[in-house]
């Protein structure tokens, strides 16, 4: 049996769990055929990425032309199914914020992909992400193409839950896969009791390279980590707010902002503002590599985001022994617990987040080995890339 992967756009550096995921399921023997919306020209920086390109079909590369042609070879060859996966389309388009011609679009990408599908012999498709490529995947059902799932990682999907008509696209799909048991139950909330057995919990992996151990944690290091694209709800503008409050205390220590974003020149802003251009430094997109480099280097890593699924940059810390300081939101909670792997604070809360800081900064070396060694042990026991391959594995019906 020969599965697909459908993402929007791939590979991408913030995507990298689900290339792990592919190559866990292809070490079983699964054979899968990845296909993206985009991708093909967008700059990476992982060698990894680059052999991922290399392997992925690009539904919107050869432009409007063959979205075109295989619309009307579906309309010719099955006018009732093309009608019906059309209304569908335009249904899609109620409450959302984006308006018909573009799920239209979506269509004509289904209709692509279908004879794709045809073409490589694939038996099930499985997208990434609540959002368009579960509708692309559910209107390529819609035109006779085969069955579909999906993983939702949030938090765009619990946002706006009847914009993206959430609700048929479970209950059209096969299973559903959620990243921690909270978002299982954020999907609960918008389909029938009848419907709950077919989400299922599927924990993100970690990636080899996070895997394998690293030196304990440094007493010399005053570095915080902070990893994550550079935008409103991964909270960055509040945690530098923190770390002004802990320099006028007087506090050593260094705030490294890993990564790219549009609010990269508004959080530079403030860092001069506060005074912290000695203290904090935004280093813009990092590989993989850079990250674990980042992290090993660190006292621990801090997120103190609004909005999440299940940070992968949290399970990579906690693999690589280093305590994790956090918000008391999402999944969070389900991996780091509260004085055993690190800290968890409330969303918002500024005070909060710099007195969790400070307790890290000045904890003692033994403090931080255990905090380390039991964010390794759980982590390890709980997300593993072949664990979560395995089991959707079964779930596609491939494995028994």
């Amino acid at each position: 049996m020969r599965v697909a992967y459908l993402v929007n756009q791939y590979p991408k550096v913030s995507h990298s769990f689900i290339r792990r995921e592919i190559l866990a399921l292809e070490a079983m023997g699964v054979a899968v055929l990845r296909i993206a919306s985009r991708g093909w020209s967008d700059t990476i920086v992982d060698e990894a990425d680059h052999e991922e390109r290399r392997k992925t079909q690009y539904l919107l590369r050869d432009g409007l032309g063959p979205l075109l042609a295989a619309s009307a070879r579906a309309m010719l060859a099955s006018p009732g199914r093309f009608l019906r996966a059309a209304q569908l389309a335009v249904r899609m388009a109620r409450m959302s914020p984006r308006p018909a011609p573009v799920h239209l679009a979506y269509l004509a990408q289904a209709c692509l992909m279908r004879e794709l599908l045809l073409r490589e012999g694939v038996a099930h498709v499985h997208a990434h992400f609540g959002t368009n490529p579960a509708e692309v995947a559910m209107l390529c059902a819609e035109l006779g193409g085969p069955p579909f799932s999906f993983t939702v990682h949030g938090p765009e999907e619990f946002d706006a839950p009847a914009g993206l008509h959430l609700s048929e696209k479970i209950e059209r799909a096969a299973f559903v896969a959620a990243v921690s048991s909270f978002g299982r139950s954020q999907l609960f909330r918008w389909v029938p009791h009848a419907q709950w057995p077919k989400v299922k919990v599927v924990r993100c992996g970690i990636e080899q390279r996070f895997a394998e151990p690293g030196p304990v944690v440094s007493n010399d290091s005053r570095m915080l980590v902070c990893v994550g694209r550079l935008c409103e709800q991964k909270g960055q503008a509040l945690l530098l707010a923190a770390a002004r409050d802990m320099a006028a205390r007087g506090l050593d220590f260094e705030l490294v902002l890993a990564g790219d974003g549009e609010m990269r020149g508004e959080l530079q802003d403030l860092i001069d503002a506060y005074g912290l251009g000695d203290r904090v430094r935004i280093t813009g997109w990092v590989s993989g590599d850079e990250v674990r480099s980042l992290l090993l280097q660190s006292r621990g890593l801090v997120l103190a985001s609004f909005a999440e699924g299940l940070p992968v940059v949290i399970m990579e810390a906690m693999a690589l022994a280093r305590p994790v300081i956090s918000t008391l939101i999402a999944g969070i909670p389900e991996l780091v617990r509260p004085g055993q792997e690190g800290w968890l604070v409330p969303a918002g809360d500024c005070s909060a987040l710099a007195r969790a800081c400070t307790e890290l900064l000045l904890a003692d070396p033994r403090r931080l080995e255990k905090m380390g060694l039991s964010a390794r042990e759980r982590v390890l026991q709980r997300h593993s890339a072949d664990g979560g391959a395995r089991k959707l594995a079964q779930h596609f019906g491939v494995l028994p």
